[in-house]
């Protein structure tokens, strides 16, 4: 049996990381090691399981089709909304549309140029010819159509919605700008141009081209692990797995459309967690089993331990980031449920498929894995040497652990401090700045200067159109005319054949400020309950812009507190169960609370304050985008977890094999330098793909997640951990805080 070596000293370049080989005292193979003996044994099935799995997924959601479910809002307004999609779901689900029209040349009015009205009743006769796309078409030609003229005559609109029964809604809206387009074409001499809720809607749909960004992506990747592995057929198996995982995962979203509110957006975000979790996971199995063989052991003893030490790794790591994703299950209404749901299925698909397929595939390729090295390069990346930087960099920290972590840790939390300051809002439209939707939006908003969508007090109950209701409604108009919170004109319209009252209250402010959202609490709290609160027999709950927005950041921000335990507690427990120590989840939960923390000081910094518009080609609206920083905060708390479960994993096998604490860091970190390195510059080049997006989400989400990488594999990995590790010693692996006996390993005696 081979002797157990002593530790090398913390100037050596290299650590001895690797188990004992055949023959000699072998650890009983554990859950990981079991599933890949299982998947090299019966290869063809594994591989070709994973292939018929992937399609048949797939295909069920392509059979069963995306659905649009509704998406609630929290609180009053949430209810509110769910009793006009009861009683009206066409109208509820509608998109309000409007076509500017506009002389081109200077002095003609809507009341001296016959081309103006000539061309709205060409407008209007072209949409009534679509009457499955555009319904309730109100002109300036028809009565009471005034307010649809600007003050100066030079502006006309024609409104109308579109039904929320249509199948498609980008469809319906190219047709119908289509149909716009051609009474355009026979009024040159007049500006034509439609937008509203469907047009913008598409024109966001169009610009974000995935398929592109995709197309981009995995170039960028395919050269990143070249770099890390030095060969093609290596450096295409990890993006191989995470398509086919994201396939498959895609398959199981759409079926999921038919429960739950699924967006464009979660999508998204499911594409480039699914890309870059699904790589990252394969780079950390090829890494070891590459290594173990550049070590000297044959291709299934390098499988066997790549098992049980990299793939527990991706499983904890695995269990982490879904356990940590379910946290946004526990905020009620917006996209979160969707998106939790979608990460979950693709990071726990990429993890079976990483346990699985993977394994099968090495051992059905063999040597042939390393097939297509790159000249000058495959050779020394087969090597899979500890890195010489991150050597020197982990004894200089152990040395001084004090000073190091300190200096970073003051670093971090300085960087950090703008979120003190975070400002959590929606922008009046997030969509493409240059779309001709957007310029016509802009356009109306110029001629018509008016007060923001006015509160929707949406009222049930008996006899709406009796008496009583009639003078509540007469004693909102009352105060509505007494100026303060809510202005005229007071509206009140019947919908559902009778069974719910649409109340229209202006508010005070632009929609968005401290002076609408009083306004909204005055109208709630103080005026509808003296008004409509007095009327027996009836309910009523306030909807609206100002009141959606309202109730899903006050939601969000009640929610914060239970998300943040429950994340941190199940990172705990599950931590606590991999390494059987205390000491390490509290470490890593506030190491990463630190990296999180200076991702969202930066995006404040930058996105919240204005900086780097031009770059970024993006306009501040002076917040955050209420949902980016909890989904930030969520997703970057479990994916981290993939770089701290790998490095700790690595250094607490050389402390258990005999190594010091210190010695143990320096070679853990070393070995492990170059796999995280990769790792995290493929994550970044992911991430990045959401930077170029015309949207102001995605560019908050693609900073301030690639920025938490970077800090995660670079400060928090070099200097945050090797120090917090080298101050507690042995202490740091010990359940009940105690140094090991020396009877653990003879290479302790010695030691310095």
């Amino acid at each position: 049996m081979r002797q157990p070596r002593t530790p090398v000293s913390l100037t050596a370049p290299s650590f001895e990381t690797h188990d004992p080989p055949p023959g000699g005292d072998r650890e009983q193979p554990n859950l990981t090691e079991r599933v890949a003996g299982w998947s090299a044994r019966h290869r063809k099935t594994a591989v070709f399981g994973w292939l018929l799995l992937v399609a048949a997924l797939f295909m069920a959601g392509q059979t069963l089709g995306a659905r649009n479910v509704p998406q609630y809002n929290p609180g009053q307004s949430g209810q509110a909304e769910r009793v006009l999609n009861r009683v009206a779901p066409a109208q509820f689900q509608a998109s309000a549309e409007t076509v500017l029209i506009q002389p081109v040349a200077p002095g003609a009015t809507f009341a001296t140029d016959p081309a103006m009205r000539q061309a709205t009743s060409e407008v209007a006769a072209a949409l009534a010819a679509l009457p499955q796309y555009a319904t309730g078409i109100r002109t300036p030609l028809s009565g009471g159509g005034q307010s649809l003229v600007s003050r100066d005559g030079r502006s006309a609109l024609v409104r109308f919605d579109v039904p929320g029964t249509v199948p498609n809604l980008d469809h319906a809206a190219t047709t119908l700008q289509h149909a716009v387009a051609g009474v355009q074409a026979r009024h040159p001499d007049l500006r034509i141009a439609e937008t509203g809720d469907a047009s913008i809607g598409q024109a966001i749909d169009s610009s974000l081209n995935f398929g592109k960004a995709e197309a981009t992506s995995v170039p960028i990747t395919l050269i990143l692990l070249l770099l890390v592995f030095g060969a093609l057929v290596a450096a295409g198996l990890p993006v191989l797995l995470a398509l086919t995982a994201l396939t498959a995962a895609l398959g199981v979203l759409t079926m999921v459309s038919h429960w739950l509110p699924v967006n464009s957006g979660t999508f998204e975000v499911v594409v480039v967690i699914g890309m870059a979790v699904g790589v990252d996971y394969s780079l950390f199995y090829l890494r070891r089993e590459r290594e173990e063989r550049a070590a000297g052991r044959s291709f299934p003893d390098a499988l066997r331990v790549a098992a049980r030490t990299s793939g527990r790794s991706i499983l904890v790591s695995g269990l982490t980031v879904m356990a940590v994703m379910s946290g946004l299950f526990l905020v009620g209404g917006g996209p979160f449920s969707g998106m939790a749901l979608g990460t979950i299925a693709v990071v726990g698909i990429a993890v079976i498929g990483s346990l699985t397929v993977l394994p099968a595939m090495l051992a059905w390729l063999g040597p042939k894995a390393d097939a297509g090295r790159i000249p000058f390069l495959g050779r020394r990346r087969a090597a899979a040497r500890p890195s010489r930087f991150w050597a020197a960099l982990a004894r200089r920290v152990v040395a001084r652990p004090v000073v190091w972590g300190g200096v970073a840790t003051i670093a971090l939390l300085a960087l950090a401090a703008p979120a003190l300051g975070l400002r959590l809002g929606q922008p009046a439209v997030d969509a493409p700045k240059d779309a001709a939707v957007i310029r016509t939006m802009d356009a109306i908003e110029r001629a018509f200067p008016q007060a923001p969508a006015p509160a929707e007090v949406v009222v049930t109950g008996h006899d709406l159109t009796g008496p009583r209701v009639l003078a509540a409604v007469d004693a909102l108009r009352a105060r509505a005319a007494a100026g303060g919170a809510i202005h005229e004109p007071v509206t009140a319209t019947v919908i559902g054949g009778g069974r719910a009252l649409v109340v229209g209250v202006p508010l005070a402010g632009n929609g968005t400020d401290t002076a609408s959202n009083n306004a909204l609490l005055t109208l709630r709290n103080q005026i509808l309950p003296g008004t409509l609160g007095k009327v027996p027999g009836i309910s009523y709950a306030v909807a609206g812009d100002t009141a959606g927005l309202y109730d899903v950041i006050h939601q969000l921000k009640a929610s914060l507190p239970v998300v943040f335990a429950f994340v941190a507690l199940l990172a705990f427990v599950l931590l606590l169960v991999a390494f059987r120590s205390v000491t390490i989840p509290l470490v890593s939960i506030v190491l990463n609370l630190l990296s999180v923390g200076a991702a969202c000081g930066l995006v404040t910094l930058i996105f919240q304050d204005g900086r780097l518009q031009g770059p970024l080609d993006y306009t501040s609206f002076g917040g955050i985008i209420f949902w980016v920083p909890l989904m930030m905060f969520v997703f970057l708390f479990g994916i981290s977890m993939d770089y701290h479960v790998f490095i700790l994993s690595r250094i607490r096998e050389l402390w258990a094999r005999g190594s010091s604490p210190k010695h143990a860091v320096v070679g853990g970190i070393a070995s492990s330098a170059g796999v995280v390195t990769g790792a995290a510059l493929i994550m970044v080049a992911v991430f990045s793909i959401f930077v170029t997006m015309p949207l102001i989400d995605l560019k908050i989400l693609g900073v301030g997640t690639a920025a938490a990488v970077l800090i995660d594999a670079t400060v928090v990995r070099g200097v945050l951990l090797p120090a917090a590790l080298a101050l507690l010693g042995d202490r740091a692996w010990s359940l009940r805080s105690r140094r090991p006996s020396p009877e653990r390993t003879p290479a302790l005696a010695g030691r310095t």
